[in-house]
């Protein structure tokens, strides 16, 4: 299996691992990931999730279109309902996703990026949707995440140019949360997750569910929506936690209820 899955202190770690490929991934490893996904959606322990590629060269290069075998028109036909990886369009993963992008980002690549929540990226990374200039689109999530994502033209930028952004241009875009030097990318990583874990888990979710499942709403609608999450943040004890931490001045006990 080239997806590993690695739990601890309440922290999921993804890993596509196929350095040899750029980390892209065929069809098989697509579903791995759906496989790692559903994992931690049932493991309530998880607070928190970084995903990352193998190597120092590529965080994901996308698609694996050596392996493909496809029409474009046969791929839109088995278009993923969850996105690229099963992630970018997914809304039943309701724990903080942070890419940890360490290299490459093209393609399918990017579209993973844009599939999670927050985005740490190393100074050499490169991203960018290059599937116009191969005669594709970044069908898995990638065009309508992003025009939700960014301001039109920043989006219009990205998907109609087909080129490469460097990390700070990226940055600049909306595309990523911070840039730092290579050897500084696990520290940065580590630092974004002290400040997720500090953060009530149940809190957390709840942020993530309705952000994820009221876009289409109204916002008055969407501050009434009585998703399963919200209610769980309101009869927790954790919420009591808060407030008694706060005026005791010390650091609260999470304990995800």
């Amino acid at each position: 299996m080239s997806i590993d899955l690695l739990v601890a202190d309440h922290v999921a770690r993804v890993t596509i691992n196929r350095p040899e490929r750029l980390n892209a991934i065929d069809e098989a490893h697509q579903e791995d990931l759906r496989s790692a996904w559903e994992a931690i959606e049932a493991d309530r322990s998880v607070r928190a999730v970084v995903l990352t590629g193998a190597g120092d060269r590529a965080f994901c290069a996308g698609d694996d279109m050596r392996a493909e075998g496809t029409t474009g028109l046969e791929y839109w036909l088995d278009a993923r309902p969850g996105g690229f990886g099963h992630l970018t369009l997914r809304d039943t993963l309701d724990v903080p996703v942070l890419a940890r992008v360490n290299g490459y980002a093209l393609g399918g690549g990017l579209e993973l990026v844009v599939g999670c929540d927050l985005a740490v990226a190393s100074a050499d990374a490169e991203l960018g949707f290059v599937e116009p200039r191969l005669g594709r689109l970044p069908l898995d999530g990638g065009i309508v995440s992003l025009a939700r994502q960014l301001p039109a033209k920043w989006a219009m930028e990205v998907l109609l140019t087909g080129r490469r952004f460097t990390a700070a241009e990226a940055l600049a875009l909306g595309l990523l949360n911070e840039v730092v030097p290579a050897a500084e990318l696990d520290a940065a990583v580590d630092r974004w997750l002290e400040n997720l874990l500090a953060c009530a888990p149940l809190s957390l979710r709840a942020i993530k569910q309705i952000v994820r499942r009221t876009g289409h709403m109204s916002a008055a609608d969407a501050r009434m929506a009585n998703l399963p999450a919200l209610i769980e943040v309101l009869r927790s004890s954790d919420g009591d936690e808060g407030v008694r931490a706060f005026s005791e001045k010390r650091a609260p006990r999470w304990q995800g209820r």
